[in-house]
C-alpha cells in the first residue's frame, strides 16, 4: 500500500518548483530594473559634466576676442564642438540683391532676420545681420542700413540650421525660410563658394537702425541634476520595496515561504517512518 506522506510530497512537487521559477524571475526583474535605473542615474550625471564643460567652452568663446573668419581650407572641418559661437571678424561687400529674409521670434517682438552675402576676397560668407519687423521687411524701407563699400563685421560663428524650423520646413520654390540653412539658401539664389556657416552680426547699430544685430541667444538647457535625482530616488524606493518584501515574506510566512516549509518537515516525516523499525 502506497505511503500517502510520499504521494502528497511527490505531487507537491512541481507546484514548489514553479513556485520557486516563479521568484526567481521576479527577483532577476527586480534586479534588473534597479540596475537600469541606477544606470540612468549615473548618465545623467555624466550628461551634467558634458553640458557643464560645453557652457563653459561657449562662454570663453563668446567673451574671446574676435579672430579673423575661418579660411577655404579651413571650411571642411568646421564643426559645432569646436567652432560654433567663436567671435570672428570679417571684411567684403554685401550682396545686398541677394539677401534672404527668415522668420524669427526675438525679444523684439516677431519679425525677420536678414541673411546676406558677404563677398570677401576668400569667398561668400552668409552673414545674419539682425533682426527686422515686419513692416521693414522690404529693403527699400531700410535702404540707409545697406551700405554699397567695403564693410567690416565682427560677430558669432553659427553652425548651418538645414530642413527649417520646428514642424515647419524651408520652402525655396515659395522663398519662405525658417531657418538659415546656409546649403539651400546658397543654391536657393544662385550662389556659389558659399563657407559652410554663417555668422550673426553682433549689435553694432547699422545705418538707419535696421537690421538690428547682436541678438543671438545661447542657452542650453541643464536638468540633468533633477533627472539624475529623480533615476536614483525611483531606484531607492524599488530597492527598498523588494527588501521589504523579502523580509516580510521571511519574518510573516509568506505562502512559498510556508510551503518551502511545509516541504521540509514532510521530507523530515518520511525519512523518520523509512528509519523506524517495523
Amino acid at each position: 500500500m502506497p505511503d500517502p506522506a510520499k504521494g502528497a510530497g511527490k505531487s507537491d512537487a512541481p507546484g514548489l518548483k514553479r513556485s520557486g521559477a516563479l521568484r526567481f524571475a521576479i527577483g532577476t526583474a527586480w534586479v534588473a530594473c534597479v540596475a537600469i535605473l541606477l544606470a540612468l542615474g549615473v548618465w545623467q550625471v555624466e550628461r551634467r559634466a558634458w553640458k557643464l564643460d560645453l557652457i563653459d567652452r561657449v562662454d570663453r568663446r563668446v567673451h574671446a576676442a574676435p579672430v579673423s573668419v575661418p579660411d577655404r581650407t579651413a571650411w571642411p572641418a568646421i564643426n559645432r564642438n569646436d567652432d560654433e559661437y567663436k567671435r570672428v571678424t570679417l571684411s567684403g561687400r554685401f550682396l545686398n540683391d541677394c539677401e534672404t529674409l527668415v522668420q524669427a521670434l526675438t525679444v523684439e517682438g516677431p519679425g525677420y532676420w536678414v541673411v546676406t552675402p558677404l563677398q570677401t576676397s576668400d569667398g561668400l560668407v552668409l552673414v545674419n545681420r539682425g533682426f527686422v519687423p515686419s513692416e521693414r521687411r522690404e529693403p527699400a524701407s531700410r535702404s540707409a542700413g545697406n551700405p554699397d563699400g567695403i564693410v567690416s563685421v565682427t560677430g558669432l560663428l553659427r553652425i548651418s540650421e538645414p530642413g527649417g524650423g520646428f514642424l515647419r520646413h524651408n520652402d525655396p520654390q515659395a522663398n519662405r525660410w525658417y531657418s538659415r540653412d546656409v546649403a539651400a539658401i546658397a543654391a536657393a539664389r544662385g550662389l556659389s563658394d558659399v563657407a559652410p556657416f554663417f555668422v550673426d552680426a553682433d549689435a553694432t547699430p547699422n545705418p538707419g537702425g535696421y537690421p538690428v544685430g547682436g541678438l543671438t541667444v545661447i542657452a542650453f538647457p541643464n536638468n540633468h541634476l533633477v533627472y539624475a535625482l529623480t533615476w536614483f530616488t525611483l531606484a531607492l524606493m524599488l530597492a527598498g520595496a523588494g527588501v521589504q518584501r523579502l523580509r516580510r515574506a521571511r519574518g510573516e510566512g509568506d505562502p512559498a515561504a510556508g510551503q518551502d516549509v511545509e516541504w521540509d518537515h514532510r521530507q523530515q516525516d518520511m525519512r523518520r517512518q523509512e528509519a523506524s523499525p517495523l
